[in-house]
């Protein structure tokens, strides 16, 4: 029978290049890697993914993790006789789409960029967060204990809490989202704006907060591989702060270049490459243009 984990307490990697090893031991909360460019976050960041992606692929393990021959990769979690763990993943690029990219483009005319692609597929999302939500307030309120009937309007404050931060910090562009929606639109000026009109700064931090939200409390892990490109430096400061307080049981696992994401009190959550890396066969660590 599967079991999920509450978080990955340890990631290892042998043979990084063929030249190093990593052990990472992680935080349940909060992970911050850094390090000069070339040195191998992206790196530890794709392999961890990449080891996630093939147990959800109908891997089938018991007991303790079973290590990823092929890449080396070999994840832990906190409890030994967990098989999986859900997690989402947001990247920093964004680019053009492509005439391959067909499927994105037959979903939505306005699907451009990568981040609008992110974002259409969570709007689906979004939309089943509100039914399961709307379905477990009418379980509450229907519920013969007074204390569930009580609790049941709590259901709603992330998603409002989630709206009252979109609308501040894209308060600066005088946009508001639509409250009266079940998708994710804006008012700017008196004109109902689409999230694919927003600037990408605005969407990168949209799609961030948003995927945080539709986790809906849960246990999982929030790979971020330099989240900062776009954000506006007060944006990167209050960033892990806010993806916290939507979702207390996320752990987060970044790789940053910026100092502002760790100015609110994440400093002790910082971890450099060079701190987990043993050299293997007499060599370094010195930067990889592959990285």
């Amino acid at each position: 029978m599967e079991q999920q984990a509450d978080y990955i307490q340890r990631i290892e990697i042998k043979g990084l290049w063929g030249r190093f090893n990593i052990q990472w031991d992680l935080r349940p909360d909060v992970n911050i890697l850094s390090g000069i460019n070339g040195v191998g976050k992206t790196t530890i960041l794709n392999r961890s993914v990449g080891y996630l992606e093939q147990l959800s692929g109908d891997i089938q393990l018991s007991g303790e993790m079973k290590s990823d021959a092929k890449n080396g990769v070999h994840l832990f979690f906190d409890n030994p006789e967990a098989t999986y763990i859900p997690y989402d993943v947001i990247r920093s690029y964004d680019r053009p789409l492509i005439m391959g990219d067909f499927t994105a483009r037959m979903a939505d005319k306005n699907v451009k960029s990568e981040l609008d692609w992110q974002l259409y597929l969570l709007q689906r999302r979004y939309l089943d967060y509100q039914v399961n939500i709307g379905n477990k307030m009418i379980e509450m309120l229907s519920s013969n204990d007074e204390e569930q009937r009580s609790k049941a309007a709590t259901l709603s404050l992330a998603k409002r809490r989630f709206q009252d931060m979109i609308d501040e910090l894209f308060s600066y562009t005088r946009k508001k989202i639509d409250r009266r929606r079940n998708d994710i639109a804006f008012y700017q000026d008196g004109e109902l704006l689409f999230p694919y009109k927003l600037s990408s700064g605005e969407k990168q931090m949209l799609v961030i907060l948003l995927t945080v939200l539709v986790q809906d409390n849960s246990h999982c892990v929030l790979f971020m591989d330099e989240p900062e490109a776009s954000l506006h430096i007060e944006w990167q400061q209050k960033l892990i702060s806010m993806i916290r307080e939507l979702n207390p049981n996320v752990q987060i696992i970044l790789t940053t270049h910026s100092p502002a994401v760790i100015m609110e009190g994440w400093l002790d959550a910082v971890t450099e490459v060079s701190d987990i890396s043993t050299e293997a066969d007499g060599f370094r660590l010195t930067p990889n243009i592959n990285c």
